[in-house]
């Protein structure tokens, strides 16, 4: 067996889980603003299956595109410490407004493995540029053409990919027996978004299908799958741009459900509070008080999980072992977080199935979320297993 925290627990006070840098505090700042947007429109973007205009620009306009993106392009160059509570503090607003910026943002970082010329193509008149993605597993196909690559496919469950500026799509080489993936950054005008995002929650996320017809991408607007699976060190580079996918992807994707959760929570406890007619308040109940304190002690347990996970990702030696220890963390996150919600949602009355509150929404995306192939338990326990036991 590894001690994996012990790198960790070497780092100084400065920056221990819990602290907030100054930029922390401001893009927290900015995420408060979008979130009382994003709160406005919360039901038209599950009701409609897509986020308010107005919902975007106030997640740009809060920094989420541009967190990961290169200083040497106007980017913040951030952190996880930094990115994460913003985004769960938008998913208390809205999960769907949460889920698209913290994507927005970890696509920025993937971008961030293009050669100079694809980044200044991207990037060289603004670093708020909305990227889609389609990366995980590969799909499509490409081939060597003159002047770069020959694309084309279908790619699932894209989010944000209507109101995206690029998208960035993994694709096979089919030219050789090796098939390795890449990944290519193609305009959103060269793409058809086929309306098929009929979801039981995370309804405005508008995570529908990407085809592409057979276009050809210049050769410096792509680069190897392996630089964005497993990280691309190198002089110059920032270490939110070295670490690897599954080091800091599990946390961001976890983030929109603990805000969400905490939502829950809010709403449940208004029902839970308020006097009943003539009848006492719901919290007189033992099983009334007993739900509150469990499910709120869930999701503070996962909201520390998240936060030292994101500390291991801007801190930590980058291994094998921390690797997959972030991946565990994020998935017992999102299953914490998931059983809160499910204790909440059973015990709320008529008030938690109403259509007119929130509870069932939030109840909806928690699950939905969770259920992503990043969040998944087995998957991340086999992953921790073999590095441990390595």
């Amino acid at each position: 067996m590894t001690a994996v925290d012990g790198p960790v627990l070497e780092a100084s006070a400065r920056s221990a889980p819990g602290s907030r840098s100054e930029a922390g505090r401001e893009l927290a700042a900015r995420a408060a603003q979008a979130a009382g947007v994003a709160a406005r429109h919360a039901a038209r973007a599950d009701r409609d299956r897509g986020l308010h205009p107005e919902v975007v620009r106030a997640a740009c306009e809060a920094g989420f595109p541009r967190h990961f993106v290169p200083s040497r392009w106007g980017g913040a160059q951030g952190t996880f410490s930094e990115l994460q509570p913003a985004v769960a503090a938008l998913g208390e607003a809205c999960a769907s407004a949460a889920w698209c910026a913290a994507l927005w943002a970890a696509h920025g970082r993937f971008a961030a493995c293009l050669p100079p010329a694809g980044q200044r193509e991207l990037w060289g008149t603004s670093p708020d540029v909305r990227i889609a993605a389609g990366v995980m597993p590969p799909a499509g196909s490409a081939e060597p053409a003159a002047g770069g690559w020959r694309l084309q496919g279908e790619w699932e469950c894209v989010s944000g990919a209507e109101s995206a500026h690029w998208l960035l799509l993994a694709a096979r080489d089919t030219s050789g027996a090796e098939r390795p993936a890449r990944v290519f950054l193609v305009p959103r005008e060269q793409v058809a978004v086929r309306d098929v995002w009929h979801s039981t929650g995370l309804r405005g996320t508008g995570s529908n299908t990407v085809v592409v017809a057979p276009v050809t991408v210049p050769g410096h607007r792509t680069f190897p799958f392996t630089s964005l699976l497993y990280g691309m060190p190198g002089p110059g580079r920032a270490r939110c741009h070295t670490v690897p996918a599954h080091m800091g992807g599990g946390l961001l994707f976890a983030a929109p459900v603990l805000g969400c959760a905490r939502h829950a929570l809010k709403a449940w406890s208004v029902w839970a509070c308020l006097p009943a007619g003539a009848a006492a308040p719901a919290r007189a109940q033992a099983s009334v008080r007993e739900t509150l304190a469990r499910s709120s002690a869930e999701i503070d347990a996962a909201a520390l999980l998240l936060e030292r996970a994101a500390w291991r990702a801007d801190t930590a030696a980058v291994c094998a072992d921390v690797v997959t220890r972030n991946r565990r963390d994020a998935a017992f996150a999102a299953d914490l977080l998931v059983s809160a919600v499910e204790r909440l949602f059973r015990t709320g009355g008529r008030h938690a199935r109403s259509d007119s509150g929130s509870l069932q929404r939030c109840w909806r995306d928690v699950h939905t979320a969770a259920a992503h192939g990043v969040l998944r338990m087995e998957t991340a326990a086999d992953a921790y297993a073999s590095a441990v036991c390595a």
